[in-house]
């Protein structure tokens, strides 16, 4: 399951116009959280349908002759 980013507090804000500010980026990265938790959670959604694919099964080795 993804890891929502760490909100910031008011004082990490240098309060000086920083482009992109503290806040920008945490929104960015919020927002990357949000597309990334959706996508996980519809992956077990489909999981626990039975949508999911079967693992596939591991190739056989190759032996030298």
């Amino acid at each position: 399951m993804p890891v929502p980013p760490t909100q910031p507090e008011f004082e990490d804000c240098c309060g000086t116009g920083c482009d992109p500010c503290i806040f920008d980026i945490y929104e960015a990265a919020l927002e990357r959280y949000r597309v990334a938790l959706a996508a996980w959670e519809e992956r077990h959604r489909a999981m626990r349908r039975g949508d999911a694919c079967e693992p596939r099964a591991k190739k056989p080795r190759r032996t030298r002759s």
